[in-house]
């Protein structure tokens, strides 16, 4: 055990004294390197620091040559510009003394003139009044005279810009407006000649008569207390005529006349059953006749009692024209002429088919039928929109939008066109009349006579007081006298005439 103890530590010894020595050999070979690497170093940075100090150099040369070269040019340039400048400047010294010199001129120039003017002032007064004293004229006078004559072509120019300017808009509004118009009316098939409300109930024979006056009128009494409207009972063969302002009454008694007249038994009693079977009869027919017209133009929404309204327009007429269709025409008219314009459609078919509802009660409530119309129509809760189109159809309120103004345009397309209304002889005459009596009274008018039933008026103009070219002018005047003179369904065409005749006789 000893042995092995001693061995170990023998062992341990010499194996520290071979690594010492091996270590510090190691070690003393290391610092060597380190030594000679850290001179190589410092060797190679010398030699680089002395090329780098070297390239240095050459580049500050460089620059410092490349400096100087372009001072030199600069040098030269502002030499360059400073000559440019000295020479412009010599330039406008001499064009200075020049304008002095013009300058110069131009005031002796403007003194002669000055005296030319006050010699021309002169000789102008001298030349004025001696031309005062030649022609017998005053200044005022000559002035007047000039003025006429100017007034005199001014008129004629005037009166060929509005010939053509009114020819040129003639014909293009005429284009466009008879293309929206007629394409509305070949749409709208309407009746050419409108219904008008029956007054007359046939007899079958002249004994029916009393019959219906009953014993000591109490037969007709009966029925006019029932209906509200007069039995006219006169020599008229085999008729009964029936007189109310309420068309609705009066038809309510022409069926119930009707009814009682096929039935035979005509006495009080059954008039009040015919009259009561007649009345629900009618406002059954009322309220379909409303929804048919509202149907007929998509006019939708319409509170019931406007419907009804509607409906009694079918027994009202005016000028021999039924309301009802003349409403519903207007409707379908203005509907199709916003549609071509690009308007609203709707309204416009609204407005025209509402635009105559305060007819269905003017007998009743006193004011016009328009004004009516917009109490009715605010009462039923209708847009300002709709109450507006409807006003302004006759002029009595300011249209507010373009939809206003196509229903008046529908209205009196409605009431104008051919065999639309009756008129009656006397106020035909008395128009007629009227119409030649506002050109007879005109200036250079000579004879004037109505034609084409007073659609045109054709005009005889003085060859001595009117000129050619103040016929535009003559015709222009007529027209818008017409205008606010006269009231016409449509329009009326004013075609003046000049005639001038040279006579002689050979001997």
């Amino acid at each position: 055990m000893l042995c092995v103890v001693v061995g170990l530590a023998v062992g341990i010894l010499f194996g520290y004294v071979i690594r010492k020595n091996v270590a510090e050999r190691t070690i003393g070979s290391a610092e060597q390197s380190a030594k000679n690497i850290i001179l190589d170093a410092e060797n190679r940075s010398e030699a680089m620091k002395k090329e780098l100090v070297v390239e240095a150099k050459e580049e500050a040369h460089r620059l410092r040559e490349e400096f100087d070269e372009e001072v030199k040019e600069r040098r030269a340039e502002l030499q360059q510009a400073e000559k440019r400048i000295i020479q412009k400047e010599e330039s406008l010294d001499k064009k200075s003394d020049n304008l002095e010199r013009k300058e110069e001129g131009f005031h002796k120039r403007e003194e002669a003139f000055a005296e030319r003017e006050k010699a021309l002032d002169d000789m102008v007064l001298r030349q004025a009044a001696e031309l005062e004293r030649i022609s017998g004229y005053t200044a005022d006078q000559a002035k007047q005279v000039l003025l006429a004559n100017l007034e005199n072509e001014i008129r004629v120019e005037a009166s060929v810009m509005i010939k053509d300017i009114e020819a040129r808009t003639k014909e293009d509004s005429d284009r466009k407006a008879k293309e929206i118009i007629t394409g509305a009316i070949q749409r709208c098939a309407a009746d050419h000649v409108a219904e008008s409300t029956v007054s007359v109930v046939p007899l079958p024979h002249d004994e029916m008569k009393g019959r219906i006056i009953g014993r000591e009128g109490r037969n007709i009494r009966a029925i006019e207390t029932l209906t509200g409207v007069d039995l006219i009972i006169d020599d008229t063969p085999e008729a009964i005529i029936l007189s109310g302002f309420d068309p609705v009454k009066r038809e309510i008694a022409r069926l119930s006349l009707e009814k009682l007249i096929v039935d035979g038994r005509i006495h009080p009693a059954r008039i009040e059953e015919m009259v009561e079977k007649a009345e629900r009869e009618i406002a059954g027919i009322i309220k379909d006749e409303g929804e048919r017209a509202a149907f007929e133009t998509g006019v939708h929404n319409l509170h019931p009692e406007l419907v009804k309204l509607l409906g009694r327009l079918k027994y009202r007429t005016s000028f021999g024209q039924n309301v009802l269709k003349h409403s519903v025409e207007v409707a379908h008219l203005a509907g199709l002429m916003a549609g071509e314009l690009g308007l609203d459609s709707t309204l416009a078919k609204r407005a025209g088919l509402l635009h105559d509802i305060g007819k269905a009660m003017d007998h009743e409530v006193e004011g016009t039928h328009v004004d009516i119309g917009i109490d009715i129509l605010r009462k039923y809760k209708e847009p300002e929109s709709t109450i507006n189109g409807m006003a302004a159809h006759h002029g009595d309120y300011e249209p507010k939008s373009l939809e206003a103004v196509l229903v008046t345009a529908a209205d009196a397309l409605s009431a104008a066109r051919p065999g639309a209304r009756r008129e009656t002889l006397d106020t035909y005459i008395k128009r007629l009349h009227k119409l030649e009596e506002i050109a007879n009274t005109t200036n250079g008018v000579e004879h004037s006579y109505a034609i084409q039933a007073g659609r045109e008026i054709r005009i005889i103009a003085k060859p001595d007081e009117v000129r050619d070219d103040d016929m535009a002018l003559l015709a222009r005047e007529i027209s818008k006298r017409i205008e606010s003179e006269l009231e016409y369904p449509g329009q009326i065409k004013v075609n003046v005439i000049r005639e001038t005749r040279a006579v002689d006789y050979a001997k």
